[in-house]
Parts: C-alpha cells; structure tokens; sequence
C-alpha cells in the first residue's frame, strides 16, 4: 500500500474538507480524467481516473472516511483495497455524479431517469419589439405578429392520415425511452435513452397527415395587442402571454410568449435607469452675464435661467423631468443637463473690437505676456532650428 497516494492528496482537498467539498473535487477530476475525454492517452486517463474514484469511494463514506483517518491505506488491505490494488466499486453511490457529467440514468444500480413519454411543457417563444426612445419612457401600445402553431383540423392533432391512428412504438413499446447496457471500466453500465425509432413520443405514424405532414399542427399567423409600460428599457421583458408559446407534448401545456423591447437611441438624450442626461450649447454671452437658455426635455423645451459666470462642465437637475418608474409612472427620474459654452468661430469687425474693449477692462489679458516682461518665443522653421 506504500506506493498508493493519500487520497486527499488525489482530490486535492484538505483533510477537514466537507462532503460538499470532497464531491466537487471529484466532480472536477472524473470529468476531467474519465477515458471518453481522453482519447489520445486513454491508459494514463483510466489510471488518474480509477485513482480518484478510489479516493473518493472512501472519503464520501463516513465509515471508510473514519477508518482511512484512524489507519491510512491500511484500513483497507483485508477488504475494498485489497492487496493486488484493485478496489472494489460496488455499493458506492456514483449515480448522481455520472447522470450529471455523463448522462447515465442507471449506475451501479442507482436509477436517475425521468419519462420523456410523460407529459411535457412547451417552449417559450421570444419575440423582439423596436420602440422609439419616447415610446419606451412614455408607454405605448403595440400589435405584434407571431407564427403560432395551431392544431392540424384534418388529423385533429394526432399527425396521422385521417382514417388512420399511430401505432405503439414496437421498439420502446410506449414508453419512449430504451435501456442501453454498455461495458465501461467500472463493468456494465446500465443508461436510459430516448428511443431514437419514434423520437420519445412512444407512438409511430405509419401514414402521415398531408395537410400537417405528421407533425399536428399547421403553422398560422397570430396578432396580439401588447401594452408596454412606461418606463421599459432595453432588453426588457415587456410582458408574457400565457399558453400561447409551443406546444407542449403528450398532453403537455403549451408555453408562453415573451415580450422584450429593443428601443432606438435619441439623437439627444442618453439614458441610465431613471434618469436622462444631454449636453447644452451655452453662449459665451450668456455664460458671461447669465440669462436664459433653451434646454430640450421629454416633454418639450424649456428656458432655464443660467447665473453669471457660469463655466464649461457646469452640470444642473431638473428634478422629476425624467424616465417614469416601472412600479409607479407618477414617480420619475432627473435630468442632468450639462453646459458646454461656446466660443465663436467668426466674428464681425466691431464684435472684435467690443471683445477688445471688454478684455481691456476685465485684465487685458490679450496683452498679459508684454505686461509681464516676458518675450514671445517665435517660431523657427526647419532649417532655422
């Protein structure tokens, strides 16, 4: 037994671990070392595998747990070691971790399976709506097409030649699932898997309805009015339409309809969550000696007294002229409104005296190098440097 690794060492796991630690651990490793994954080196596989499976049907017992602690590998040598090596698997419980990683329904005598002849619920069906940015804040109301499949009226549903009935599936006998034993390095493995002959339905249409070609149903085009709340944003579940989804099977309910909105940018406003933000144009006239300014929102422009002095980056909230909540349509978000101030590209010959004139009153900053002594460095050319 001195050649064998401790087999928290194997697991990676201290000695304190838990079961839940101890079960992850060997989740990772059985997936990672199991021979169907590693087809390029199957021998070194099975080995590291056999090894974890080892350390694992050990420590999950608490019985062997305890024994392994008290006297190591030699708790062992009489019995599940062994002196040769060879461990023994049986009575370990290794079903839910291979129906997980692996798929089997039936290991080691444990049955994982559930009936896919049983009835089962349909799908959802997603459908995207584009709103415009003013119909996602305020609310609107849409019709919204979706191909629906509808139950066929010739076979009334079952997919069979009017006249005719499908029959018991003879290769799953109705059950819609088959056991399949498969040899494995641990012996005979037992998994349960939908019969491919009629797909899990347990029934075989031996003549087909033409009108539906077998499948039940006829595809039709469906409208529905759908009410999208003020508020909604991106990517939001607008709504659900109850049992109007796929059809379920074997008597299964159908699923729903999802609604989700995909709404258009603005050209001015950006939005986050509840509130709005935009950028102003603010005139240096108006920036200088204050006034009012022209200020776009969701429900219009508006003039908005700018103080004295007012400097680029300044930012001011509108409280309340923002996005309506979902929960209550009377409560709404802000407006941030951020003021850039504009210096003018072109101006006229006495526009530029009067500038001048003010920046003659205001410090004669245009003349600020020549006040402080300081002479201009010219610039060289080229050839000149």
């Amino acid at each position: 037994m001195a050649d064998k690794r401790d087999y928290y060492e194997v697991l990676g796991v201290p000695k304190n671990a838990d079961e839940a630690e101890i079960k992850k651990a060997y989740r990772a490793l059985a997936k990672k070392y199991h021979p169907d994954m590693n087809p390029e080196n199957p021998e070194e596989a099975e080995k590291k595998f056999k090894e974890a499976s080892e350390a694992y049907g050990v420590l999950s017992d608490p019985e062997k747990r305890t024994a392994y602690d008290q006297f190591g590998h030699a708790a062992f040598e009489q019995g599940g070691g062994g002196a040769g090596g060879a461990y023994d698997f049986s009575g370990m419980d290794f079903g839910d971790i291979f129906s997980d990683l692996f798929g089997f329904g039936d290991i080691f005598g444990t049955r994982r399976s559930s009936s896919r002849s049983g009835p089962m619920r349909g799908a959802d069906k997603t459908v995207d709506v584009r709103l415009t940015f003013e119909e996602a804040v305020f609310g609107t109301e849409k019709e919204i097409e979706v191909d629906s499949k509808e139950e066929c009226k010739t076979c009334k549903g079952s997919g069979a030649k009017p006249g005719t009935n499908p029959e018991t599936c003879p290769n799953c006998r109705g059950k819609g699932q088959v056991r399949v034993t498969q040899n494995s390095i641990f012996g005979q493995i037992t998994s349960v898997q939908t019969c491919r002959e009629c797909n899990g339905r347990g029934k075989i249409i031996r003549e087909r309805c033409t009108d539906c070609r077998g499948t039940g149903y006829i595809t039709m085009k469906k409208r529905y009015a759908v009410k999208f709340p003020a508020g909604i944003d991106n990517n939001g579940l607008a709504c659900k339409i109850p049992g109007k989804g796929e059809p379920g099977q074997n008597g299964g309910p159908r699923g729903d309809i999802l609604v989700r909105t995909i709404v258009s940018r603005h050209p001015v406003f950006q939005r986050q969550e509840y509130d709005i933000y935009s950028t102003v144009s603010l005139p240096f006239s108006v920036a200088a000696l204050g006034g009012d300014v022209i200020i776009d929102t969701l429900e219009g422009k508006i003039a908005y007294e700018v103080k004295a002095g007012t400097q680029t980056d300044t930012v001011v909230r509108l409280r309340g002229k923002g996005v309506p909540t979902l929960r209550n349509k009377e409560v709404r978000g802000d407006h941030y409104v951020k003021f850039v101030v504009k210096v003018p590209e072109r101006l006229s010959k006495e526009a530029k005296e009067a500038l001048r004139n003010y920046d003659g009153l205001s410090g004669d900053f245009l003349n600020a190098a020549a006040n402080a002594g300081i002479t201009k460095d010219k610039k060289k050319g080229f050839f000149g440097k």
